[in-house]
């Protein structure tokens, strides 16, 4: 497994993607050049865990636009599987409307070329990746699979990243 490095640049990528308004279209690390970036990847569609990590991201969702930054979800399923996770009710184990699309990498090869892959299941990590404007990578981060992201802590990381200083722990916008 390859595992990238914090200032390296972020592998490239393309990869066909489905929105909940069933626009299904391939975007690439390219169309997002010139902004911030939030690239996770999640084991698979419906699953326990991963929805609550989705759609706590796609609450902040309007903020982190805000701050100049898009955000993309990846697994291994397909963009038939990711819709019809998107259609079914959240009460059905669904994940329902949420603000970004969700890749598939069926081939596989964006999560191993971003570290997260277990090869022998053939399912992406919670790997998490924030890459800034130039397409380098400036937080990564790897959880187990049973344990789901902070999405305050993922937007506090941001706001760091993006203040330009140096931020202690804890740190929050306006403080010293």
């Amino acid at each position: 497994m390859i595992q990238r490095q914090v200032g390296l640049p972020a592998p490239s990528f393309t990869l066909e993607s489905v929105s909940y308004d069933d626009n299904i279209k391939k975007h690439s690390l390219e169309d997002y050049r010139g902004r911030w970036l939030i690239l996770f990847f999640y084991p698979m569609d419906f699953t326990f865990v991963c929805p609550t990590e989705i759609t706590a991201l796609s609450d902040r969702h309007e903020e982190l636009q805000s701050l100049d930054c898009d955000v993309l979800g990846v697994s291994t399923d397909s963009v038939y599987t990711h819709r019809a996770w998107l259609h079914t009710p959240q009460s059905d184990g669904g994940l329902g409307a949420i603000a970004f699309p969700l890749g598939a990498d069926t081939t596989h090869e964006v999560s191993r070329a971003y570290g997260v892959l277990e090869e022998e299941q053939g399912v992406a990590q919670r790997g998490l990746f924030i890459i800034d404007p130039d397409g380098l990578i400036r937080f990564q981060m790897t959880t187990d699979g049973d344990v789901g992201r902070n999405a305050e802590e993922v937007l506090r990381v941001l706001q760091a990243l993006q203040s330009g200083g140096q931020c202690a722990a804890n740190w929050k916008p306006n403080k010293k």
